[in-house]
Order: structure tokens, then sequence, then C-alpha cells
């Protein structure tokens, strides 16, 4: 019986990971969004600064407001990856209590 309390247990963990997933990458999307809107117009503005193409992008990239906008989509992916891991490894916990429950060890 303990086992399938702890199975019960782990399905809510997944389905809260699962939200918490798709929260996560709903927060990566619009980061990327963000970031690469605010990159472009940048390069624009440069662009018309008559600023010599080659070395437009490590001039953007460069500008504080940039760089904080990479920083987040950078930390955006982090906690997408995370919260993809820790699906993966409630899945991989999920099938050995199944498996304990199959061979009916306690």
């Amino acid at each position: 019986m303990e086992l399938i309390q702890e199975m019960n247990t782990k399905r809510q963990e997944l389905n809260a990971a699962i939200t918490i997933l798709r929260d996560r990458g709903i927060d990566k999307a619009k980061s990327e969004h963000n970031y690469r809107v605010a990159l472009a117009q940048e390069m624009l503005i440069q662009r018309d600064n008559k600023v010599p193409v080659t070395i437009i992008s490590d001039i953007v990239r460069g500008k504080k407001e940039i760089a904080k906008l990479k920083l987040d989509r950078d930390i955006s992916e982090v906690l997408y990856e995370t919260a993809f891991e820790k699906i993966r490894t409630l899945k991989m916990e999920l099938q050995l209590l199944e498996s304990n429950i199959a061979t009916g060890k306690q």
C-alpha cells in the first residue's frame, strides 16, 4: 500500500511539474521574443547611424539593455530545461515504483 501512495504522490508531482514546464515555456518564448525584437530594433538604429555592418552585431550585443534581455532569455532557457529534467526524473521514479509494485516488492 505504501508504494501505491508514493506512486500517487509522484503522479501529483508530475502533474505539477508539467504545469510549471508550460509556464516556463511561455516565459522562455516571451524572453526570446523580447530579446530578438530589441536586438533587431537596435541593429536598425545602428544602421541608420551609419555604423559599419561588420561591427553592428558586436556593438548591439554589448549594449547594456540588449545584454540584459539576452541574460533573461538564457535564464528562462535554464529554468525550462530544469523543469523538463524534473519531469524526466519523475517519470523514471514512477516506472521504478510500477516495477516494484508489479514484482510485489515493498
